[in-house]
This record gives C-alpha cells, structure tokens and sequence, in this order.
C-alpha cells in the first residue's frame, strides 16, 4: 500500500452523530488516504454490544452526501436526508459504512439524486462478502481499507472538474460560518446562483441553501447535547440566526424537537 493510502491515526472529526459517547456503541473513523480525498471523505465502523432487552437510539444528521453501508445480510447506498435519522441499535452487530463526498454521486449510481433525498437502493458493486467475512473474523482496520481501496480507486480516477467544484462547495459552506445565505456561497465560488444550484442539486439532490442550513444545525445540536449548558439565544445568534424564535423553528423542523428538549437530553446523559 503507498503512503498515502495508509489511514491516518487520528480519526476524522464528524458532526452528523448527534449523541455521541452511547454505551455499548464502539464507533471508528478512519480516510483512505488522499489520492481518494475527491472521492471518499471517511470511512465510520460502528460496532455494538447491547445487553438484552436494551436499546441505544443513534440520532444522525447526515451530511449533505451519499453513504455506502454494508451490514450483515445488505450493503445500500443512501442519499442525503434533511431529517434526522434515527437508528435503534440492539443485540450485537457491526455495520461498514463510507461518507462520501458531493462528486462520488452521479459516479455510484444511475439514480437521480433527487429520488435518493431521503431514501435508498441497493449497491451490488460493494465487496459486501469480503467485508462480511473480514468483520466475521475480528475488526482489522488496515484490511478493511484495503478491501474498500480496492473497490473504490477506479471510481475515484472518473471525478471530473465539476463533481470537484461540487465538492469545494460543500467543503465552504460546512467549514466557513460566515457563510449565511447561498448567494454569499456563489460569489464566493464564483459562480452564478442558478448555476451553483444545478451544480449541488446535479452531485446531491439538495440545495446550496440546505449545504449551509445542514452545517448550522449539526452545530448547534451537537452543541446542545454535549454542553446543555449553552445558551440558546447566543447560540442562535452566533449561528447566524435572525432570533432565537428563527432558530428553534428550523431546529425543531429537522431534528423533530425543540433545542430545549436537546438540552435536556444532553443533561441526561451526563447523569
């Protein structure tokens, strides 16, 4: 394996798991190395052992990409999702999954994005049995990487310039908050905001407006989970928000509930 494809030490940071910390739940991130970084942002093995009779909901806000998730018995590709998700985890199992970036889309699937928004399809081009077979055996994380390199690095050579501009797009609008409204994220490309539009719509199936609204929120209920503390109207504003009436509005329309109730839930699982 070249250098570069050997997967970092330190795991890439993520803000899509919104209750992070689950007992039972053992989750590793790992990239596959940066000749792949076009295509593939990382890869997430959850694996988890919860005792009879218990459940551990995972709460995600996905970002605004494709996933490859292979199980025991499936491996499906699911497209971006405005909502949260909500995956109850019980017994023992383990799942592979791979967080794409914006330009692996129209690559993985003949699928319009925008019928993928929410839902998915199966991926027969995964190595689901070798994965099985591998997490049969015990967890290896450099044979795994190995396994989905494979898989992946002819997929990896076809991004073009547009499927790169996609993903410049989304990496702006997740990492600069000062970026409130698409048309702040155009001109900051360069681009006309009809063309940006296609552009997002084209790799993902959701809207430059979404890339930013996605990042705000994932912010702000990791925030609240993991610091109840936080006060709501400061959090609101320094999001960008116009009042906090603005903000939980949002809130509670992706995540299904309040930011107090985050709050709250967060302050639970501190005791």
């Amino acid at each position: 394996m070249p250098e570069s494809a050997v997967p970092t030490s330190a795991s890439p940071a993520s803000r899509g798991h919104l209750n992070p910390g689950s007992a039972g739940l053992v989750l590793d991130r790992f990239d596959l190395g940066t000749d792949l970084s076009d295509l593939v942002r990382h890869v997430w093995v959850p694996r988890w052992a919860i005792p009879d009779g218990d459940v551990r909901p995972q709460r995600v806000l996905a970002y605004p990409a494709h996933n490859a998730v292979i199980m025991p018995g499936r491996a499906d590709l699911y497209g971006p999702d405005p909502r949260i998700q909500v995956q109850e985890l019980r017994g023992a199992s383990w799942a592979v999954g791979v967080l794409f970036r914006p330009a692996a889309g129209p690559l993985l699937t003949t699928t319009g994005p925008s019928a993928l928004v929410g839902a998915s399809e199966p991926l027969p081009t995964a190595p689901a049995g070798p994965v099985r077979q591998l997490m049969a055996s015990g967890y290896d994380r450099d044979e795994l990487a190995r396994l989905l390199r494979a898989w992946l690095a002819p997929i990896a050579a076809r991004v073009d310039d547009r499927g790169r501009l996609a993903n410049e797009a989304c990496r702006l609008a997740e990492e600069d908050p000062a970026l409130t409204r698409a048309a702040d994220l155009s001109a900051r490309l360069g681009v006309g905001e009809r063309s940006l539009e296609r552009l997002v719509r084209a790799h993902t199936g959701v809207t430059p407006k979404w890339l930013i609204e996605c990042r705000r929120l994932q912010h702000a209920a990791t925030t609240l989970f993991t610091s109840p503390e936080t006060d709501l109207s400061v959090l609101a504003a320094d999001l960008g928000y116009t009042d906090y009436p603005h903000f939980s509005r949002r809130y509670q329309r992706a995540i299904g509930e309040s930011p107090r109730i985050t709050r709250e839930r967060g302050t639970g699982a501190r005791v």
